[in-house]
Formats: structure tokens, C-alpha cells, sequence
């Protein structure tokens, strides 16, 4: 069984029993995301703060181990991977240059397939098999497909992927690597968005597209309770067995671009929230490159919907014109008392820098943009000096290796003699 008792139209309210819809509120034409509604009552009496932290060793540590909070049978065998549980460093050099009182990297790059985005693939794949679905799909600037295609190669599953043209060619490697049917589209991932939906209907796949498929952000979400039950575990002396409840930081900050993540996070954050194992809501703060900013400009004017931009920015991940989970990535952040944020991309190229020099953690253009983001934050005077800040990495550097090369300082071209390494540590 599972504690999924229904969905609620995130635009009307409407709300649906398990099995009455497969996807969106079909009020709304395609527009009509769904929330996910949990029995809260008997997943607090099943499980518990103290219950989970008495699993933290083998198999245990992946995103499985919140069964309960997921919309999956409790007999579903998971997937083959290490999916989630990823590190949670603290970065004691960022918060002594910032003026924090905390600063820890949430490292999502150490997934699978090196991306946040494993966190829904894993779950749509595990719902597929479920209902017997023989052939995924996914539109994807590159991560998302990535993510879905090694998901579904872990069970041997088809899956076919649009991405753009555009794509990192790194990204587009992972598609072929992993065995997927992969359509480059000659135009923008907005164009590969609805070309998917197209096809999806007409051949009887299972969509994973976001703001979309509901379960995208049942996977995301673990990212926040993971961030909470770690920070917990990394303050507790005693046995662990003894926790009641989990510890939220102030504020997490995350890069947007068709604003499923940060939805996700805040579903996380609202689940713990109902359950009572956190007793404050942190402040979600979305980042958004300046060249696309539909959702910092729709929370700028104060509109509930978001409205298109031509997007471009080095940040691939996140360049999109129209954001398909933009209104519950503004709803997020109103919610919670949070912020958007507008960065460039020279503040991308070095973000990328610092968090690689000063955390040891190599984060592709989008990742890094959360903690450019965060810089931006703390030169508005945005944060409090005693702020317990998470920055979330959402896919590694090796995703876009010329956007790292164009971050990284130049190499040295040498003639193969001491004199000359003389030379450069020299002038060092």
C-alpha cells in the first residue's frame, strides 16, 4: 500500500481520488498540475524522526527510506541505484568570507546520473513499473533526460527523449550511453516540451515532463527532507534513536528554470511541516540567471502566473522561456517569505570557481547559481549574520565541461624542463 489518499488542482483546488487522473486537472487543459495529498495521520503513527535515524547504514541510505511520504506501494522493490542520500557538506571558509553563521552545500552531483534530477526520475520509473508502463518519455534540456534514461537502464526500460539541438554534447552523451531513443530538436527545450506531449498521447507513453507528471515532485521533495534530517544528525551526540524532530535551516537556496525543484522542495518542507518534525518553514530562495527570469519577473510584479521571456543564459539547465511549474515556484516563495534572485553569468563562471576552490565541489552553470545567488543575497544585505544558510548543487560540472573551462584559470604551456617550472612557480 501507499499513503497517497488523492490530488488537489494546484490553480482550482479541484481534487481527484487515486487513479481518476493520470496527470494534470483536466480543467485546465494541460496546465493543471496536481499536489499530491498524504495521510499525515497514519505515516506519523508508521514512522518518526527517531525511526529513520536507526537506518543509516547500507541500502537504508537512499530516497527510499522515506517510503511512506512517497506515492509508490511499500512492496515496490526501488531501483538498483543509489538514488539520494547525497553528501551535506558545511563550508567553514564560505561562511567566514560571507559573514554566516552556517553555510552547507547540499552535493545533488553525487547522484547517479550527476544531477538532482535522479530524485524524480527514480520515482516516475518506479510508478511505470507499477503500472505496467512499457516505454517512458521525457522533455529535457539534458539533465532530466539524463536522469530518466539511467533510471530506466537500471530495470531495462525504453525510453524516448527530446532535448534541444543546443544541448551540452556531454548531456547528449548520456542519453545515447544509457540506451535511450534521443530526438534533438531543432528549437528550444519549450518546443521539445510540447513536441513530447505530442508524442506521449499519440503512442501511449509515460510522460515524466514536469508540471506535468505529478510525481516529479514527490522525488525532488526528498532532497528537503533529507537536507533536515541531516543537518539534524550532524549536531546529535547522543543516540540518534532519541530524535523527535528534525532541524530546518533558515533558508535553502536553489536554481530555477521551469521551477520544479523549488516547488519540490517546498512540497518536502510542507510534509514535514503537517507531520509536525519541523517547527519552522525556511525561506526558499529561487535564483535565476537575469537573461531568464520569468519567475523573478513574475514575483517582481506581483502576478500570480508567469509570463514568457526569450531566455539565454550559459546556464543551460535553466534557460527557459516559459516555466511549465511557474506558479507553485511563486507560490513557494511567497509562502515561505523567501526571494527571487537575479544573477549574471560572469556571477555563474564565478560561483563555479569558488565553490570548486574553497568546497572541493565542481557544480555545472546552473548548480553554481545558487550560490551566486546566495553572494547576491548577502551583498543586498538580505541575510542575517546568524542565518543557517543550504545552497543545493543540482548536477556536477562534468555536465558542461566548456562552460567549466571558460570558469577555470588558464594551464600553463611549459617546455619539459625544471627551468621553466622554476619559472612559473616563480612568478606564482
Amino acid at each position: 500500500m501507499n499513503y497517497l489518499v488523492g490530488f488537489r488542482c494546484s490553480i482550482c483546488g479541484a481534487e481527484y481520488a487515486p487513479g481518476e487522473v493520470e496527470y494534470v486537472c483536466p480543467k485546465h487543459a494541460d496546465g493543471g498540475v496536481l499536489d499530491t495529498i498524504y495521510d499525515y495521520k497514519s505515516i506519523a503513527r508508521l514512522t518518526s524522526p527517531g525511526q529513520l535515524a536507526n537506518h543509516q547504514t547500507g541500502s537504508a541510505l537512499n530516497l527510499f527510506r522515506y517510503g511512506p511520504l512517497l506515492p509508490i506501494r511499500s512492496d515496490s522493490a526501488g531501483l538498483p541505484l543509489q538514488i539520494g542520500w547525497t553528501p551535506l557538506y558545511r563550508a567553514l571558509r564560505l561562511e567566514k568570507k560571507l559573514g554566516l553563521r552556517e553555510v552547507w552545500i547540499k552535493d545533488d552531483g553525487r547522484n547517479p546520473t550527476a544531477s538532482f534530477k535522479d530524485r524524480a526520475s527514480a520515482i516516475v520509473v518506479v510508478r511505470a513499473m507499477e503500472e505496467k508502463r512499457s516505454i517512458v518519455t521525457t522533455a529535457s534540456s539534458g539533465n532530466a533526460g539524463a536522469a530518466l534514461a539511467g533510471m530506466a537502464a537500471s530495470v531495462k526500460m525504453p525510453t524516448m527523449i527530446f532535448v534541444p539541438q543546443t544541448a551540452p554534447q556531454a548531456k547528449v552523451a548520456q542519453l545515447l550511453i544509457f540506451g535511450a531513443t534521443v530526438f534533438l530538436v531543432k528549437d528550444n527545450y519549450d518546443a521539445a516540451f510540447d513536441l513530447c506531449l505530442s508524442a506521449s498521447k499519440a503512442f501511449g507513453w509515460y510522460c515524466r515532463n514536469t508540471a506535468y507528471n505529478p510525481f516529479t515532485v514527490e522525488g525532488k521533495k526528498t532532497a528537503a527532507l533529507e537536507i533536515c534530517e541531516q543537518l539534524t544528525l550532524s549536531g546529535v551526540a547522543s543516540s540518534a534513536s532519541s530524535i523527535r524532530s528534525w532541524e530546518a535551516p533558515d533558508r535553502i537556496f536553489v536554481s530555477v528554470g521551469d521551477g520544479n525543484i523549488l516547488s519540490g522542495l517546498h512540497k518536502g518542507l510542507v510534509d514535514l511541516e503537517s507531520l509536525g518534525w519541523i517547527s519552522s518553514m525556511p525561506k526558499l530562495m529561487g535564483v535565476q540567471a537575469e537573461e531568464s527570469v520569468a519567475c523573478y519577473n513574475a514575483w517582481q510584479a506581483g502576478w500570480e502566473d508567469v509570463k514568457a521571456v526569450a531566455a539565454r543564459t550559459i546556464a543551460d539547465s535553466i534557460s527557459v522561456d516559459l516555466p511549465r511549474d511557474g506558479r507553485r515556484a511563486l507560490r513557494a516563495i511567497r509562502q515561505t517569505g523567501g526571494a527571487f534572485v537575479r544573477i549574471g553569468d560572469e556571477d555563474i563562471l564565478a560561483a563555479m570557481r569558488e565553490l570548486a576552490q574553497e568546497v572541493g565541489v565542481f557544480a555545472e552553470p546552473a548548480a553554481a547559481a545558487a550560490y551566486a545567488g546566495l553572494e547576491a543575497s548577502v551583498r543586498a544585505g538580505q541575510i542575517g549574520s546568524g542565518e543557517r544558510v543550504v545552497v543545493v548543487i543540482t548536477g556536477s560540472g562534468l555536465k558542461d565541461v566548456p562552460s567549466a573551462i571558460k570558469a577555470a584559470p588558464a594551464a600553463h604551456v611549459i617546455e619539459p624542463s625544471l627551468e621553466a617550472v622554476r619559472r612559473v612557480v616563480g612568478n606564482a
